[in-house]
């Protein structure tokens, strides 16, 4: 016997939504299978420690990211080249040591850390169950350095310091999906619009004695640099000298370090070069409108060619809702919490040489990581102050929201 029309439409309709249920139930397990994690780089170290992302910040355990490490020596110590700028990196911009961590995201499914390691010029997949290398991307010239993550997750950007060139990978499979050129040492990369376009910050020439002012110009071409993500081609060049100039700065370095945007993106917060402050810049009117300069630390030297890689202040983030700044204050010891319409500072937080300024998992502290230390600390934006302190590895920079399976361990000693 045949079914009425309208209660044939209704079983079906039931079925279609008992299906969509099933559908958005496997959906939640599956991100319910993933844990939110703080990632913290220890550069000299080779190491990542996995962190909580709020709260206390308890120590999850760590990862090794160079279990490579004797094959990539034993390449770099047969290749006359190669060990000159390997032995370079250590006596110069690594202050004796080798850098081996120096950015670091994890893939969409938390499978898998990916890491830029300066001293060996590549980026490496490491499959955070076992910590066997799943892929390495040797990037051109001989050292990699800062990362971006698209905002889908799927695409990770390095800058290739030697080489002046940005390579785009795939972030599961260390595919290069192309690549662009920049100003002199590519540093900083930050996506836009959803992804659509990537900028990238060249800072020159930092290990060089002439930190003078007036000669500035020897840094080298730096600029930022704006690409299509579709097309890897140029849309935008910014003359930061330019801009410095017109608004009177002109004894600022053009050398635009860790940047960050505010929530619409039109304008961009970034440090320079030897300032003990950041700058403000309008995206669509393309000028400096603000400059936050911020408190000297008396015990800080003012020979400017003892300041690390020519930074004075290097790390810079926003709380979600645009409100506060959070500024690391790298040689002066200290970081602050900044209100972004009046530019007055909160309390000045004490750290040890403060090398990143990162938002925790929640958006209510930014962390910063205390290179000289050995810590990451976690600051509350709401008041300024202190509310967590904890014991990484050797030399700590980048600190990154990542992802880990739920029932992750350590695949080695913690």
């Amino acid at each position: 016997m045949r079914r009425p029309l309208a209660r044939t439409i209704a079983v079906l309709s039931a079925v279609s939504a008992l299906l969509s249920t099933s559908v958005a139930a496997a959906d939640d397990t599956s991100g319910a299978a993933l844990r939110e994690v703080l990632f913290v780089g220890n550069n000299w170290e080779g190491t990542v420690d996995v962190l909580e992302s709020t709260e206390d910040y308890a120590k999850l355990g760590r990862i090794d990211m160079v279990p490579d490490e004797q094959e990539r020596l034993r390449e770099i110590y047969t290749n006359p080249v190669r060990l000159g700028y390997f032995l370079g990196i250590r006596h110069l911009v690594g202050e004796g040591h080798d850098q081996l961590v120096d950015d670091m995201y994890s893939t969409p499914d938390g499978s898998a850390v990916v890491a830029s390691r300066p001293s060996f010029a590549d980026v490496v997949s490491v499959d955070v169950a076992t910590g066997e290398v799943n892929w390495r991307f040797p990037v051109s010239g001989h050292r990699a350095d800062h990362m971006a993550v698209s905002p889908d997750g799927e695409r990770v950007a390095v800058s290739a310091s030697t080489s002046n060139t940005v390579h785009v990978l795939d972030i599961r499979t260390g595919r290069e999906l192309g690549s662009f050129t920049t100003g002199d040492k590519p540093h900083e990369n930050v996506y836009t619009d959803g992804g659509r376009y990537l900028w990238n910050m060249s800072i020159g020439d930092v290990q060089t004695p002439l930190d003078d002012p007036a000669m500035d110009f020897t840094k080298g071409d730096r600029k930022i640099t704006v690409v299509d993500t579709r097309t890897f081609e140029v849309v935008r060049v910014i003359d930061m000298r330019e801009r410095l100039d017109a608004a009177g700065l002109e004894k600022f370095s053009d050398a635009v370090r860790p940047a960050v945007f505010g929530p619409d993106e039109s304008t961009l917060y970034f440090q320079v070069s030897f300032f003990n402050g950041f700058l403000e810049y309008d995206v669509a009117e393309d000028r400096i409108t603000r400059v936050k300069t911020l408190p000297k630390n008396p015990d800080t030297t003012e020979n400017r060619t003892k300041w690390v890689n020519d930074s004075r202040h290097h790390g810079i983030s926003m709380s979600p809702d645009g409100g506060k700044l959070c500024v690391a204050g790298t040689m002066d010891d200290y970081a602050t919490v900044v209100d972004r319409d009046t530019l007055r500072e909160g309390p000045l937080v004490p750290a040890g040489k403060p090398y990143w300024a990162t938002v925790n998992g929640d958006g209510s502290h930014c962390v910063i990581s205390e290179s000289a230390d050995d810590r990451v600390t976690a600051i509350d934006f709401a008041t300024g102050e202190k509310v967590a302190s904890v014991p990484v590895g050797d030399h700590p920079q980048r600190v990154r929201i990542g992802h880990v399976p739920r029932n992750w361990t350590s695949p080695g000693p913690a």
